[in-house]
């Protein structure tokens, strides 16, 4: 890893541990994971040289993480789905609850949690829709795929054509979904709550939280090691075939 010339993505890809130090400076390594740490801190205004300092310190052995990148994708589409889909799928409701309590209750004084309830409600119906497509599109052809890989066998051409068509178009809504949670942040001071907050408050906070800690994990996954790996094996398919 050369922390002055690699892409942020393929850091986080290569090494997980790199991802906290990308959220510390407040970089994201998962929907703009296509840049270099120059060109990030360009943009924020901040020293490139603390964070190659800070990634060139990390130990070199007794990594922690798993290595996803090393996994067949058949399987890293299964852990997506049956990890990052469902944490999605529970905590939505639970959330938008809680969110809808707290502009009863605290919204004539923090006007700015209805904004955040509209935000999360818009990521949660596209959300919804997006991880369907994904179900029922996407991740089927990718099995498909690795299957005809073991087999040996033909793979028909998907109705879409290419996967690099479903993969750019959930890399767009993947973008949508990460400004949203930017601006969310940006509402919530960053999830701290105001000094009269109750309970149900700082747990939503933490929650929503949590949500967009979960959901750069889902998307770094896709945009990052998925989504190029499916069009790798694409393209050893148009090989074989003609």
């Amino acid at each position: 890893m050369n922390a002055r010339t690699d892409l942020i993505g393929d850091m986080v890809a290569e090494d997980f541990r790199t991802a906290a130090i990308f959220k510390k400076y407040g970089i994201d390594f998962c929907c703009k994971g296509g840049r270099t740490i120059e060109d990030a801190c360009d943009k924020k205004d901040l020293d490139p040289n603390k964070i190659y300092s800070e990634l060139e310190n990390l130990p070199t052995s007794g990594a922690s993480g798993i290595d996803f990148k090393s996994w067949p994708l058949d399987l890293l589409a299964d852990y997506v789905e049956k990890t990052h889909h469902r944490y999605v799928e529970e905590k939505t409701p639970i959330i938008q609850q809680f969110l809808d309590k707290l502009c009863k209750v605290h919204g004539d004084r923090h006007p700015e949690l209805f904004e955040i309830r509209d935000l999360f409600n818009a990521s949660a119906q596209d959300l919804a829709a997006h991880l369907k497509k994904e179900e029922l599109v996407l991740f089927p052809f990718v099995r498909k795929m690795m299957n005809s890989k073991i087999s040996g066998q033909a793979i028909e051409q998907p109705h879409f054509g290419t996967v690099e068509n479903p993969v750019e178009m959930m890399k767009h809504e993947h973008t949508v979904e990460g400004e949203r949670l930017e601006k969310i942040a940006q509402l919530t001071n960053n999830y701290n709550p105001p000094a009269d907050a109750c309970n149900t408050y700082r747990v939503t906070f933490a929650m929503l939280q949590d949500f967009e800690n979960d959901l750069h994990t889902h998307i770094h996954l896709e945009n990052n090691i998925l989504f190029p790996k499916s069009i790798e094996l694409e393209k050893e398919f148009s090989v074989v075939n003609n």
